[in-house]
């Protein structure tokens, strides 16, 4: 674990808020590469990840926070109570969402807050003298996050911004014909991450050209959950998880310290070794193929399609 201070807070727009971190020792961070995301740990002791958006030449991490006032109280205590100077702990650069090595082409297509992690790979690439296109929807010039840096510097010529009140956008003359090495990055709300798969594979996009991350997760239908039992490979237990809770809670009472942050399937710090039975997969963490392998599972949403399920704990 890191501790930094931050150096700088101010807003990019009106619900948006960036801050600056340097080492609170004065040591040189961590270097991160495009994509990578930091865990912060709040003094309210949430946890929470934001993705790095630092410029190329910064010695700082920086980050930009969405205000979510209906949220969990993460993005409202950052714009409310952190301010320059104060303290706080953060974990090492984390990459979850790199960019292929195999690519030639890269089509980058980011909507509302999660130009963040987008915004790193667009400049990244840009240094290297890559083939790539940055696709950028957003409600107003005024939401958008970054305008400016993007106008102002070598990645104008290579940014479409597609501005909508209601949001709704194109897809169709955004997502490109496939071809063997261009790539999909895409990152935003839950819904636009969606659409955008659904249309680059209604293209016949093969599912390993398909890059996403996502932020928050549509919420969970939970009607028809039912009890159901996980056993522990370490130790033998068998507990009951029951329609009302969820693994990771039981897990929790039973005194088994498991990671945990988004507690939502977005994050995936809390993913746990599967060794026998069928999950109900609810996260958006792992992708199809993964879900469809049947050996990880995110007790913090997911659930149990066969009576039982072997944790590896």
């Amino acid at each position: 674990m890191i501790q930094v201070t931050i150096s700088k807070k101010s807003p990019l727009t009106q619900n948006i808020c960036r801050l600056n971190l340097s080492a609170t020792d004065g040591s040189q961070l961590p270097k991160a590469t495009p994509g990578s995301h930091i865990d912060v740990h709040l003094p309210n002791d949430i946890i929470r990840q934001y993705s790095l958006c630092s410029e190329a030449d910064s010695s700082d991490y920086e980050i930009a926070v969405l205000n979510e006032p209906q949220g969990r109280g993460g993005s409202k205590y950052v714009h409310e109570n952190l301010k320059v100077g104060d303290t706080i702990t953060i974990s090492e650069p984390k990459n979850l969402f790199p960019l292929s090595s195999d690519a030639k082409n890269t089509l980058l297509v980011a909507a509302g807050i999660g130009i963040t992690p987008i915004l790193s790979m667009a400049e990244y690439l840009l240094q290297q003298g890559a083939n790539f296109s940055l696709h950028y929807c957003v409600k107003s010039p005024e939401q958008a996050a970054y305008i400016e840096r993007i106008k102002n510097s070598g990645l104008a010529p290579h940014t479409h911004f597609y501005f909508s009140e209601n949001g709704r956008v194109n897809l169709s003359d955004v997502i490109q014909t496939p071809y063997d090495d261009l790539h999909l990055y895409v990152c935003g709300p839950a819904e636009f991450n969606d659409a955008v798969i659904a249309c680059a594979s209604e293209k016949n996009w093969q599912a390993e050209n398909i890059h996403r991350e996502y932020f928050t997760a549509a919420a969970i239908d939970h009607s028809d959950d039912e009890s159901f039992e996980i056993e522990i490979n370490s130790t033998s237990d068998i507990f009951r998880v029951s329609a009302d809770e969820s693994i990771l809670n039981v897990l929790e009472e039973k005194g088994y310290d498991i990671p945990v942050a988004c507690e939502e399937g977005v994050c995936g710090t809390c993913l746990t070794g599967l060794l026998a039975g069928e999950a109900d997969h609810k996260d958006v963490f792992l992708t199809d193929q993964e879900h469809a392998k049947m050996d990880q599972i995110t007790p913090c949403c997911s659930r149990a399609k066969s009576a039982r399920l072997k944790l590896d704990l």
